[in-house]
Order: structure tokens, then sequence, then C-alpha cells
């Protein structure tokens, strides 16, 4: 019997980009988490179709890559988000919460899993740079802070096929 897949969304940074093309795989840092449309997100946006429901999971991912952003001062200031399509099984929800997109991943992600590779264009690093310094205090609520991760959400993340991992990070 085969699993289904699904379309999981992996935060990440352009360093992480680089480990992937020389390690084959990607994997996540402790603490963080993928997304997908899990059962959570599914029932808590009940009207939203299928697009939708993507949308949301992958801009969590981007929000969390603003996290790992965070973590690293040297990566560019650019939110990385890694679209793969995994057997569900190793994609469990992390959470039971309605609206929750976290999932666990079971092990790394084969660069043969990976769909497409979405990175900030060089016109928005002053608004992820700024986000990245304050998405902690935004996820606590503070609203002038979610003003500037929000600032760097109006950025649309640019969409690359995995084949053109080499012309990405050689143009970084």
């Amino acid at each position: 019997m085969t699993s289904s897949l699904i379309r999981v969304y992996l935060p990440a940074t352009m360093p992480a980009l680089a480990e992937l093309r020389d390690k084959g795989a990607a994997w996540l840092p402790d603490g963080i988490l993928a997304h997908a449309v899990t059962p959570g997100l599914r029932e808590w946006y009940a009207e939203g179709d299928e697009e939708e429901l993507e949308y949301v999971a992958f801009t969590h991912a981007a929000q969390e890559a603003l996290v790992l952003l965070q973590r690293d001062p040297a990566a560019p200031r650019r939110r990385v988000v890694i679209s793969a399509d995994l057997p569900a099984a190793e994609a469990p929800s992390a959470s039971r919460e309605l609206g929750e997109s976290g999932v666990r991943l079971a092990g790394e992600v084969p660069l043969s899993a990976i769909a497409a590779i979405h990175v900030d264009t060089e016109e928005a690093e002053a608004d992820v740079r700024q986000a990245a310094a304050v998405v902690h205090i935004a996820a606590l609520g503070d609203a002038d802070a979610q003003f500037t991760v929000d600032g760097a959400e109006d950025h649309e993340l640019a969409w690359y096929d995995p084949s053109e991992l080499d012309q990405l990070l050689d143009g970084s």
C-alpha cells in the first residue's frame, strides 16, 4: 500500500539551500516546524478551497523562515520556503489546535522530493531584515512588531525550479 503525498513547506535560509545542494537533502533545525494543510487547518478554514489552504500553510512557513533568519544573523536577509511532496505519514500534524499548519518531519527531505524553491527578491531585504529582528516580539502579541512582520509579508517570494538551485545560489 502506498501512502498519499502531501505538499509540505519547509522554512529555510540561503545557507540551508547551500547545504541542500551540497548534501542532497534538507532538514529542519530543532524547534522549527514544516507546514502543510493539516486537518486542524482544514477545519479552521472550512470555507477555504485547497489553493487558499495551501497559501496559508506556505505563509506560515515564510513566517517561520523569519525565525531562522533571527537565529542566523550572517544569513542573507531573504526568506526561503522549500516546497516538497512527501508521504503523509512522514509529516504528521504537530498540533490538534484549530488553524494550525505545523507538521513534524520524520527525517530529512531528499532533493528528489522537492517541487519548488521560493526566495525573497533583493527588493524585500530591508523589510525582511526589520521583520526578522522583531518576529519573536510579534509572536508575543506586540502590534507594532506584527505590523513590521506584515511588511515583509507584502513581498511575494520568487519561484525557482529545483534544477535552478545552482544558479540561485551563485547569483545570491
